[in-house]
């Protein structure tokens, strides 16, 4: 761009060996239409007026650094470091368009501190005001786009992509900063290839086999326009689909993609530089013709390149169409640019042309506020201004660092420090219509400076994903671990390949994709799932379970039946059935066999200090008591029948002192095991977490397992030497025929505390307690059952029987008479 005091100079380099772009040329006709505008604000810039020099950079680092020499040389011949230039002044630059054309400008122009304004830069270097002083853009760094396109891949659950860059130096810094951020994110790349700049058909071709063999869904084409559309040209021609292509803002709506792959991209997803409104610059697109614009050099390359057709008289322009093909019709002027697709000729969708258009009214507004400047009031030495008509570029360069404007579209236009705009994007999604026309759908925006967790927004119910994808395709190399699993990863692969491993006992994940287990608290368990801690099932004995009830009704009902049977006793004590069988003894060991059942209960209920002291200790009294006592009243029966004999030594034994003493002494040896159990180591309620899992089992130690069994042991003897005598006098006479219900109720008893113990230690928690139970039950009952039942049987029914010459024998003798 030059300045004059009075008019614009124009000045145009049209190189014939470039490819003519018409996005390239909407961004000429927009410096045209912001010139035109300027000049014509009469608060803008008064009795200036701008004019322009337009070089095209031809995608070339060396054409732009030429053309940028040749701007400041003032002369077709460029002279480094020497000006020749006359009458207007440079402002500034805007331009140029690829990165690695803006590079070397804004290396010279930096030197020289002239302000250089990009409308699609990204590169992030260019945020270095040390390298670059001078360097200004319309458009964000890839920093922020690659930003954006992980928080993108986040939000569609996105974590296996391949990535598709270009060897030039711009894109080759872009493509290895989106592979950072994305594996910063968590997204996994399966592949990433570099476009080759020496022969990019045959490396596409070699690119596009390993697409083919991929397992990802989700592409990102990184690379630069000029090769990312033959690219995928060349993936059209393979017939590549089931891919979904993300396009960055170098190609994602680039007019520059033929029409014959617009199908291919149908769904594709990509990020564009925000889009602005340029009031009545629709309009002045509509406007363009070839003969309105005579002056103009590429107006009719542009009409060759939208309408597809050619001129016929090319001898004052060289056809764009290097070899025209005869069905290629000629061009007549008639067309109607109305008529083109918006993705040939977008009058609607400004966005580098956007920048484009800000850049110039950013210099604009720098020479506008050099122009208010009051001297003595200036920001230079002494408060000086610089003027119009006589400035330093690095004077201009102090104020566009301080641009601030709102443009006609509305929106408010500055630089940061780092010489950089707000970073906005807009998500665009390609959709082919039915009538087969393509449409840009905006889908999202992405704002770097809204909100943390905000910067993405998506209207997901915008978005056509293609006729390869009726639904939003996932793309991921294993699917999400549900909860209650942990992943694990696979073996020489990235994190995101993994397996699903379910957390192991007592340890939980309530999250997706948890890369470990959370373990329970002690007192806590896993739910079925795994996926949350529940608290453990206290377990205990109790009455409110069907168990623990059953057990409690019949240890009641066996000593209410011992009780019964106690009380008819005493009714028939003067009976010579209850009188013949040491009723005195008898009473004893109903009332204790009445105990041996109520002491059941106290190993049912909820286990505490006295109830653990208790349940053993008494237990094991009681029953040394009742097999004593069934011990005396075998002893008395084997004395009672030797006593017989005549002159026999043992009639002194025969009385209530015998059975006494056997009774005390067995008993006694009984209780001095249980006071030094409860003396040296006593039971003790615990509670115990480990046994069983989920449950807390709240249970007694029996504090020293050793005397316990003794304890046991102790019982074993009694009643084995029970067994014993009552086995030796099971043939005595009929007289004193007890003796044989005590053997089988021992046998009973025996049996029945042999199988407890192997049952016992099988056992946990309140199945513990409860084989004790059964054990005291049914060897209690069977004593019971088998010692009184069949002399309760004589007393309620058969009373005949209950006399004293059937017992001693004789009234049965004079019946067999």
């Amino acid at each position: 761009m030059s300045l004059s005091g009075n008019e614009g100079k124009r000045s145009w380099d049209a190189p014939q060996q470039c490819r003519f772009r018409i996005r390239a040329y909407r961004f000429v006709q927009v410096i045209l239409f912001a010139i035109n505008e300027i000049n014509h604000n009469k608060k803008l810039l008064t009795n200036i007026t701008l004019g322009f020099s337009l070089y095209d950079g031809c995608f070339s680092e060396i054409r732009a650094l030429e053309s940028t020499l040749r701007l400041l040389t003032g002369q077709q011949q460029a002279v480094p470091n020497y000006s020749c230039q006359s009458g207007s002044l440079i402002p500034g630059f805007v331009g140029d368009e690829p990165g690695q054309a803006a590079l070397p400008m804004a290396r010279v122009l930096g030197n020289y501190r002239y302000p250089q304004i990009s409308y699609a830069a990204t590169r992030s270097v260019f945020s270095d005001k040390i390298q670059f002083p001078s360097f200004f853009r319309t458009v964000a760094s890839d920093v922020n786009q690659v930003r954006g396109m992980a928080k993108m891949m986040r939000y569609f659950g996105w974590n296996w992509v391949g990535v598709i860059g270009a060897a030039s130096g711009n894109n080759v810094e872009a493509v290895m900063t989106l592979k950072a951020e994305l594996l910063k994110n968590g997204i996994c790349i399966e592949f990433l290839e570099i476009l080759s700049l020496d022969n990019i058909y045959n490396n596409a071709g070699q690119i596009i086999e390993i697409i083919r063999k991929s397992t990802t869904k989700v592409i990102i084409n990184y690379a630069v326009v000029q090769y990312a559309a033959p690219f995928i040209e060349e993936a059209y021609k393979q017939n590549v689909t089931k891919k979904l292509w993300i396009a960055s803002t170098y190609w994602s709506i680039s007019p520059d993609l033929s029409k014959k792959i617009k199908d291919v991209l149908n769904g594709s997803v990509g990020f564009a530089v925000h889009r602005g409104l340029i009031p009545g610059f629709n309009e002045f697109l509509y406007n363009i013709h070839p003969s309105k614009f005579p002056d103009d050099p590429f107006v009719k390359r542009f009409w060759e390149e939208a309408f597809s057709c050619k001129w016929q008289h090319t001898e004052m322009l060289q056809s764009s169409l290097a070899n025209p093909r005869s069905d290629v019709s000629q061009c007549t002027g008639e067309e109607k640019l109305e008529t083109l697709d918006t993705t040939v000729f977008d009058v609607n969708n400004f966005r580098f042309t956007y920048g484009v258009y800000n850049a110039v009214y950013s210099l604009a507004h720098a020479l506008y506020n050099l122009q208010k400047c009051i001297q003595t009031e200036g920001p230079f030495n002494n408060g000086s201004c610089a003027t119009l008509r006589n400035f330093q570029p690095w004077q201009v360069l102090h104020y566009m660092k301080h641009t601030r404007f709102v443009n006609s579209g509305g929106e408010e236009i500055f630089y940061d420090e780092y010489g950089d705009s707000p970073a906005i994007f807009d998500i665009q999604n390609w959709q082919i219509l039915p009538d087969g026309s393509g449409r840009y759908v905006k889908i999202g925006v992405y704002n770097s400076s809204a909100q943390s967790g905000q910067e993405l927004v998506i209207n997901p119910g915008d978005i056509l994903w293609g006729k390869d994808f009726p639904v939003t395709p996932r793309s991921v190399c294993s699917e999400s671990c549900l909860p209650g699993h942990w992943v694990t990863v696979q073996k020489g692969k990235p994190h995101c390949c993994f397996d699903c491993i379910p957390c192991p006992i007592s340890e939980i994940t309530n999250q997706s994709d948890a890369t470990e287990c959370i373990r329970c608290l002690e007192d806590e368990w896993h739910n079925a799932k795994h996926t949350d801690c529940v608290p453990k099932v206290v377990e205990f004995l109790s009455y409110e379970e069907p168990l623990g009830v059953s057990l409690a009704f019949f240890a009641v009902c066996f000593s209410v039946v011992s009780t019964f049977i106690l009380g008819l006793f005493v009714k028939y004590r003067d009976t010579p059935i209850v009188k013949a069988n040491n009723r005195e003894v008898s009473y004893l060991l109903l009332l204790s066999l009445c105990l041996c059942f109520l002491s059941s209960l106290i190993f049912i209920g909820h286990p505490k200090k006295m109830s653990c002291l208790l349940r053993q200790t008494g237990f094991g009294i009681i029953f040394s008591i009742c097999v004593s006592s069934i011990l005396a009243k075998t002893i008395i029966v084997v004395i009672a029948f030797k006593a017989t004999v005549p002159n026999s030594n043992l009639r002194k034994w025969i009385g209530p002192k015998t059975p006494a003493t056997i009774i005390l002494f067995s008993s006694l040896i009984q209780i001095i095991i249980c006071v030094a159990w409860i003396t040296n180591n006593p039971p003790f309620p615990e509670i115990n977490m480990k046994s069983q899992d989920g449950k807390i089992i709240i249970q007694c130690n029996e504090g020293s397992i050793t005397i316990f069994y003794c304890m046991l042991g102790y019982l074993f003897c009694l009643a084995s030497l029970s067994f014993a005598v009552a086995f030796l006098a099971r043939n005595l006479p009929n007289s004193f025929n007890e003796a044989k219900f005590i053997t089988f109720s021992m046998l009973v008893f025996t049996s029945v505390w042999v199988s407890f113990i192997p049952a016992y230690l099988s056992t946990t928690g309140a199945y513990m307690a409860a084989v004790e139970v059964f054990a005291i039950l049914a060897s209690s009952a069977g004593l019971l059952v088998c010692i009184f039942f069949p002399k309760c049987y004589v007393i309620l029914i058969r009373s005949d029987l209950n006399s004293k010459g059937i017992l001693v024998g004789k009234e049965t003798v004079e019946l067999k008479k």
